[in-house]
């Protein structure tokens, strides 16, 4: 059962719409759709709410401490309420799958991602869930930082928030212990390839046919 759901994100309003806080846009559809009001929590450093779901506690966190500092509001949350890694999910914008696309995965490396390499470290542990929303990546590595916080053109924007209301929707199923149609949900389905078309004769039939 998970008990602490994480986007990912920086504070101000010069970053609310730039990639880097695709957590943080997840974050607050799913706290619209529970009804829950995220509110400045000093022991916490970050904006929090709580509900119930199922008869158990769930809380939602948007650490306020810059991407890099992210652990700091994680750890300190799942210290008090004693939330073990794996009833952590963590929403946050991934470079390695188009906008779009969305996975979600236990465990793990952070590949380079500041607010899960924090994590990692202030939890001791990798072995929480992640939702990760796919934003592009630039093609060429030092442009990395540029891209994530820049604001994605609309085309992409759209088809981001169409992977968060993607995973929203599955997420009662993954809150009701069923990973696996909850992946099934969350995960983009690739339409299948058309075949390529069938060579033809000089006289324009298939090969291995003869004309009328």
């Amino acid at each position: 059962m998970l008990k602490l759901l994480v986007g990912l994100g920086n504070p101000g309003p010069e970053y609310e719409d730039t990639r880097h806080n695709a957590g943080w846009w997840w974050i607050d559809r799913v706290a619209g759709d529970l009804g829950v009001t995220l509110r400045p929590e000093r022991a916490y450093f970050g904006l929090v709410g709580r509900t119930s779901v199922g008869g158990h506690a769930l809380w939602l966190l948007k650490p306020t401490t810059f991407m890099n500092r992210s652990g700091q509001a994680v750890a300190a949350l799942a210290r008090f309420f004693k939330i073990a890694p794996h009833e952590i999910l963590v929403a946050h914008d991934e470079l390695d799958l188009p906008p779009g696309d969305a996975r979600l995965k236990r465990g793990g490396g952070h590949a380079g991602h500041n607010g899960l390499r924090d994590i990692h470290a202030q939890l001791g542990s990798a072995d929480y869930w992640r939702l990760r929303l796919g934003i592009g990546h630039p093609g060429v590595k030092h442009e990395v930082v540029h891209w994530v916080l820049r604001v994605p053109p609309a085309g992409d924007r759209a088809a981001i928030d169409a992977a968060i209301d993607r995973s929203a929707r599955a997420l009662p199923l993954l809150l009701g212990g069923d990973v696996a149609k909850a992946t099934a949900a969350i995960h983009t389905s690739q339409p299948p390839r058309p075949k390529p078309p069938r060579p033809t004769n000089a006289q324009g039939a298939p090969s291995g046919d003869t004309p009328p």
